[in-house]
């Protein structure tokens, strides 16, 4: 379709068309400008001009993942896979981070990132392509080595490893021998989020049943204190 008959078009359109495509059949831009022959800039500037809001960050992530695997937790479980669950909850508890909409494990101990991840894969039922690992490195480090080495402990493929940060300026200041940098184990679902946190919210309850006499555990939930925010 030519300008002229794209500015044509674009004046006869109903605005109610595009909110009913955009808000009630969850299509984005793109799609509904492919669907109605005009350019994507031409309905954008189309629904800037109508007054169409548009969704937030967190919606846009929702729809463009909601036909892809998410994760089917396990029900059933034997005293086993209890305590793999477990202890994916202790480690989740130490060492992860309950805001935004991800998943987000940090560690430099592989034992502990393979614990975390059996956790994820048998007990959460993820879908291995949508995990993500991230890299915590410093100038010293061999990157190409260091991706090598936590591809072989994560058995995630290199090709799901976001660009690394490198940290600038004083190279270690907790003094800590990293030698292979710092992982974050990733997973982009509000929803096993809010799960991993109602898990760990119930350990607390749980253990402060056993103890509670003794006062040395509160039962309401550690997390309202912020013990996770990073």
């Amino acid at each position: 379709m030519h300008n002229s008959e794209q500015i044509k078009f674009m004046s006869k359109l109903n605005a109610d068309i595009v909110k009913n495509l955009y808000w009630e059949k969850e299509r984005n831009i793109r799609e509904i400008a492919q669907e109605l022959g005009v350019s994507f800039w031409a309905l954008y500037n189309y629904m800037n001009k109508n007054n169409i809001s548009r969704r937030l960050p967190s919606e846009c992530n929702y729809i463009v993942n909601k036909d892809k695997p998410q994760f089917e937790s396990r029900k059933n479980i034997d005293a086993a896979d209890q305590k793999i669950k477990t202890a994916g909850i202790m480690l989740y508890w130490a060492e992860g981070t309950l805001r935004g909409n991800t998943v987000d494990f940090a560690n430099s101990n592989p034992e502990m990132v393979r614990t975390f991840l059996k956790f994820l894969r048998d007990i959460c039922g993820v879908s291995e392509e949508r995990l993500r690992v991230y890299l915590y490195a410093y100038p010293y480090h061999d990157i190409e080595k260091i991706k090598g080495y936590w591809h072989n402990v994560t058995k995630i493929p290199l090709s799901q490893f976001t660009k690394p940060y490198i940290r600038r300026g004083n190279q270690n200041l907790s003094n800590r021998k990293l030698p292979y940098g710092l992982v974050h184990v990733r997973y982009n679902d509000k929803r096993l989020l809010v799960l991993i946190e109602n898990w760990i919210n119930e350990y607390v309850i749980w253990a402060g049943t056993q103890v509670a006499k003794g006062g040395r555990l509160c039962k309401r939930s550690v997390l309202s204190k912020g013990r996770m925010e990073k």
